[in-house]
Protein backbone atom coordinates (compact mmCIF):
# COMPACT_ATOMS: atom_id res chain seq x y z
CA UNK A 1 0.00 0.00 0.00
CA UNK A 2 0.93 3.66 -0.33
CA UNK A 3 0.56 6.23 2.44
CA UNK A 4 -0.15 9.70 1.04
CA UNK A 5 0.75 12.41 3.54
CA UNK A 6 0.74 16.18 3.09
CA UNK A 7 2.46 18.46 5.58
CA UNK A 8 2.86 22.19 5.99
CA UNK A 9 6.12 24.10 5.76
CA UNK A 10 6.41 23.66 9.55
CA UNK A 11 6.03 19.88 9.27
CA UNK A 12 2.46 19.75 10.59
CA UNK A 13 0.21 17.10 8.96
CA UNK A 14 -2.52 18.58 6.79
CA UNK A 15 -4.09 15.50 5.22
CA UNK A 16 -3.44 11.81 4.72
CA UNK A 17 -4.80 8.94 2.69
CA UNK A 18 -4.17 5.27 1.90
CA UNK A 19 -3.73 4.28 -1.74
CA UNK A 20 -3.00 1.16 -3.70
CA UNK A 21 0.68 0.29 -3.73
CA UNK A 22 0.90 0.63 -7.52
CA UNK A 23 -0.39 4.23 -7.53
CA UNK A 24 1.94 6.58 -9.40
CA UNK A 25 2.99 9.94 -7.98
CA UNK A 26 1.69 11.66 -11.13
CA UNK A 27 -1.75 10.20 -10.34
CA UNK A 28 -1.64 10.88 -6.61
CA UNK A 29 -0.65 14.56 -6.73
CA UNK A 30 -3.92 15.82 -8.36
CA UNK A 31 -5.90 13.75 -5.84
CA UNK A 32 -3.94 15.29 -2.97
CA UNK A 33 -4.62 18.82 -4.23
CA UNK A 34 -8.34 18.06 -4.56
CA UNK A 35 -8.41 16.75 -1.00
CA UNK A 36 -6.75 19.90 0.32
CA UNK A 37 -9.32 22.05 -1.47
CA UNK A 38 -12.21 19.88 -0.24
CA UNK A 39 -11.03 20.21 3.37
CA UNK A 40 -11.11 23.98 3.10
CA UNK A 41 -7.38 24.49 3.61
CA UNK A 42 -7.41 28.10 2.48
CA UNK A 43 -3.92 28.61 3.80
CA UNK A 44 -2.53 26.30 1.15
CA UNK A 45 -1.16 28.59 -1.53
CA UNK A 46 1.33 26.26 -3.15
CA UNK A 47 2.78 22.78 -3.26
CA UNK A 48 6.31 21.44 -3.54
CA UNK A 49 6.51 18.03 -5.18
CA UNK A 50 8.92 15.68 -6.92
CA UNK A 51 9.34 15.51 -10.69
CA UNK A 52 6.66 12.82 -11.09
CA UNK A 53 4.06 15.40 -10.08
CA UNK A 54 4.64 17.27 -13.34
CA UNK A 55 1.78 16.29 -15.63
CA UNK A 56 -0.97 17.98 -17.63
CA UNK A 57 -3.63 17.26 -15.01
CA UNK A 58 -1.59 18.71 -12.14
CA UNK A 59 -0.75 21.85 -14.11
CA UNK A 60 -4.40 22.41 -14.96
CA UNK A 61 -5.55 21.74 -11.42
CA UNK A 62 -3.09 24.27 -10.01
CA UNK A 63 -3.97 26.82 -12.67
CA UNK A 64 -7.69 26.99 -11.94
CA UNK A 65 -7.58 28.05 -8.23
CA UNK A 66 -4.18 29.74 -8.73
CA UNK A 67 -2.29 27.32 -6.52
CA UNK A 68 1.46 27.47 -6.99
CA UNK A 69 3.42 24.36 -7.90
CA UNK A 70 7.18 24.01 -7.53
CA UNK A 71 8.55 20.88 -9.11
CA UNK A 72 11.38 19.61 -11.28
CA UNK A 73 10.47 19.08 -14.91
CA UNK A 74 11.40 15.51 -15.95
CA UNK A 75 14.10 14.95 -18.55
CA UNK A 76 11.64 13.24 -20.89
CA UNK A 77 9.51 16.39 -21.31
CA UNK A 78 10.04 18.34 -24.51
CA UNK A 79 9.84 21.68 -22.69
CA UNK A 80 12.83 20.77 -20.52
CA UNK A 81 14.90 19.69 -23.51
CA UNK A 82 14.02 22.93 -25.27
CA UNK A 83 14.90 25.03 -22.21
CA UNK A 84 18.20 23.20 -21.71
CA UNK A 85 19.17 23.98 -25.29
CA UNK A 86 17.99 27.58 -24.79
CA UNK A 87 20.12 27.97 -21.67
CA UNK A 88 23.26 26.66 -23.41
CA UNK A 89 22.82 29.12 -26.28
CA UNK A 90 22.30 32.18 -24.07
CA UNK A 91 25.61 31.92 -22.24
CA UNK A 92 25.90 33.01 -18.60
CA UNK A 93 22.66 33.68 -16.78
CA UNK A 94 22.16 35.87 -13.67
CA UNK A 95 23.41 34.51 -10.37
CA UNK A 96 20.66 33.52 -7.97
CA UNK A 97 22.52 32.14 -4.96
CA UNK A 98 26.04 31.38 -3.79
CA UNK A 99 26.93 29.33 -0.72
CA UNK A 100 30.31 28.24 0.62
CA UNK A 101 31.19 24.57 0.47
CA UNK A 102 30.48 22.25 3.35
CA UNK A 103 34.21 21.90 4.02
CA UNK A 104 37.13 24.30 3.73
CA UNK A 105 38.52 22.40 0.75
CA UNK A 106 35.20 22.43 -1.11
CA UNK A 107 34.61 25.09 -3.72
CA UNK A 108 31.77 27.56 -3.74
CA UNK A 109 28.36 26.29 -4.72
CA UNK A 110 26.71 28.60 -7.24
CA UNK A 111 23.20 28.62 -8.64
CA UNK A 112 22.56 30.68 -11.75
CA UNK A 113 19.18 30.94 -13.38
CA UNK A 114 16.67 32.93 -15.35
CA UNK A 115 12.88 32.91 -15.43
CA UNK A 116 11.21 32.27 -18.77
CA UNK A 117 7.62 31.83 -19.91
CA UNK A 118 6.59 28.89 -22.07
CA UNK A 119 3.23 27.67 -23.32
CA UNK A 120 2.47 24.08 -22.32
CA UNK A 121 -0.54 21.77 -22.51
CA UNK A 122 -2.75 21.61 -19.39
CA UNK A 123 -5.86 19.56 -18.62
CA UNK A 124 -8.91 20.86 -16.76
CA UNK A 125 -11.31 18.99 -14.48
CA UNK A 126 -13.46 17.92 -17.44
CA UNK A 127 -10.52 16.36 -19.24
CA UNK A 128 -10.23 19.08 -21.89
CA UNK A 129 -6.71 20.02 -22.95
CA UNK A 130 -5.62 23.53 -23.72
CA UNK A 131 -2.46 25.61 -23.80
CA UNK A 132 -1.44 27.92 -20.96
CA UNK A 133 1.53 30.12 -20.15
CA UNK A 134 3.62 28.77 -17.29
CA UNK A 135 6.74 30.17 -15.70
CA UNK A 136 9.90 28.05 -15.71
CA UNK A 137 13.18 28.68 -13.96
CA UNK A 138 16.22 27.56 -15.93
CA UNK A 139 18.93 26.91 -13.32
CA UNK A 140 22.57 25.99 -13.70
CA UNK A 141 24.09 24.64 -10.49
CA UNK A 142 27.79 23.91 -10.23
CA UNK A 143 27.10 21.34 -7.52
CA UNK A 144 24.38 19.53 -9.45
CA UNK A 145 26.42 19.72 -12.65
CA UNK A 146 29.36 17.94 -11.01
CA UNK A 147 27.05 15.32 -9.55
CA UNK A 148 25.40 14.77 -12.92
CA UNK A 149 28.80 14.45 -14.62
CA UNK A 150 29.90 11.83 -12.08
CA UNK A 151 26.64 9.93 -12.39
CA UNK A 152 26.85 9.94 -16.20
CA UNK A 153 30.44 8.67 -16.10
CA UNK A 154 29.48 5.85 -13.74
CA UNK A 155 26.45 4.99 -15.89
CA UNK A 156 28.58 4.84 -19.03
CA UNK A 157 31.07 2.52 -17.32
CA UNK A 158 28.27 0.25 -16.15
CA UNK A 159 26.71 0.15 -19.59
CA UNK A 160 30.08 -0.57 -21.21
CA UNK A 161 30.30 -3.68 -19.06
CA UNK A 162 26.78 -4.62 -20.18
CA UNK A 163 27.75 -4.17 -23.81
CA UNK A 164 30.57 -6.76 -23.61
CA UNK A 165 28.19 -9.61 -22.79
CA UNK A 166 25.79 -9.30 -25.77
CA UNK A 167 28.70 -8.70 -28.16
CA UNK A 168 30.12 -12.12 -27.33
CA UNK A 169 26.68 -13.72 -27.36
CA UNK A 170 25.66 -12.24 -30.72
CA UNK A 171 28.82 -13.37 -32.49
CA UNK A 172 28.20 -16.97 -31.41
CA UNK A 173 24.52 -17.21 -32.35
CA UNK A 174 23.15 -18.90 -35.46
CA UNK A 175 19.63 -18.72 -36.85
CA UNK A 176 17.71 -20.79 -39.33
CA UNK A 177 16.36 -17.83 -41.28
CA UNK A 178 16.68 -14.07 -41.67
CA UNK A 179 13.43 -13.40 -39.80
CA UNK A 180 14.72 -15.10 -36.64
CA UNK A 181 17.96 -13.12 -36.85
CA UNK A 182 16.12 -9.81 -37.25
CA UNK A 183 13.87 -10.66 -34.30
CA UNK A 184 16.97 -11.23 -32.16
CA UNK A 185 18.41 -7.89 -33.30
CA UNK A 186 15.20 -6.15 -32.21
CA UNK A 187 15.56 -7.77 -28.80
CA UNK A 188 19.18 -6.66 -28.47
CA UNK A 189 18.35 -3.08 -29.44
CA UNK A 190 15.52 -2.84 -26.89
CA UNK A 191 12.69 -2.96 -29.45
CA UNK A 192 11.42 -6.39 -28.49
CA UNK A 193 8.71 -7.57 -26.10
CA UNK A 194 10.97 -7.90 -23.08
CA UNK A 195 11.32 -10.92 -20.83
CA UNK A 196 9.18 -12.09 -17.92
CA UNK A 197 6.95 -9.05 -18.13
CA UNK A 198 9.83 -6.58 -17.92
CA UNK A 199 10.17 -3.71 -20.35
CA UNK A 200 13.11 -3.88 -22.77
CA UNK A 201 16.13 -1.77 -21.85
CA UNK A 202 17.51 0.10 -24.86
CA UNK A 203 21.11 1.24 -24.80
CA UNK A 204 21.42 4.80 -23.49
CA UNK A 205 25.06 5.73 -24.00
CA UNK A 206 26.14 3.29 -26.70
CA UNK A 207 25.02 2.51 -30.22
CA UNK A 208 25.46 -1.08 -31.37
CA UNK A 209 25.28 -1.95 -35.07
CA UNK A 210 24.13 -5.38 -36.22
CA UNK A 211 24.08 -7.10 -39.57
CA UNK A 212 22.79 -10.42 -40.87
CA UNK A 213 25.10 -12.56 -42.98
CA UNK A 214 24.14 -15.68 -44.91
CA UNK A 215 26.66 -18.49 -44.42
CA UNK A 216 26.62 -21.70 -46.50
CA UNK A 217 27.78 -24.85 -44.74
CA UNK A 218 28.11 -28.48 -45.88
CA UNK A 219 25.60 -30.78 -44.21
CA UNK A 220 26.91 -33.78 -42.35
CA UNK A 221 25.88 -37.16 -43.82
CA UNK A 222 23.58 -39.20 -41.59
CA UNK A 223 25.34 -42.48 -42.51
CA UNK A 224 29.01 -43.00 -41.77
CA UNK A 225 31.46 -44.10 -44.45
CA UNK A 226 32.46 -42.90 -47.90
CA UNK A 227 29.54 -41.40 -49.90
CA UNK A 228 28.66 -42.86 -53.30
CA UNK A 229 29.92 -41.07 -56.37
CA UNK A 230 26.38 -40.29 -57.54
CA UNK A 231 25.46 -38.63 -54.24
CA UNK A 232 25.57 -34.84 -54.45
CA UNK A 233 26.72 -32.85 -51.42
CA UNK A 234 23.98 -31.10 -49.47
CA UNK A 235 24.48 -27.53 -48.32
CA UNK A 236 22.53 -25.50 -45.81
CA UNK A 237 22.28 -21.74 -45.43
CA UNK A 238 22.20 -20.18 -41.97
Amino acid sequence: MLLSLGVSSDGLPLRRGVRDGHTSDSTETPVAIDECRARGLDGVRGSVAASKAYCQRTLGLCLEPRVGLITLVPRTCAVRQELEAWGQQHGPVPRLLENPGRTRQASLRRWQGQRVMRRVVVEDTDGRQDGAERRFLVVHSSQLASQAAGADAAAQTTEAERVAEPVQRVEARWFACVADAEAAIAEYEGRGQGRRGRKPRPWRYHTLHYRVEAVTQRQKRPQPGRPPKAELPQDTVR
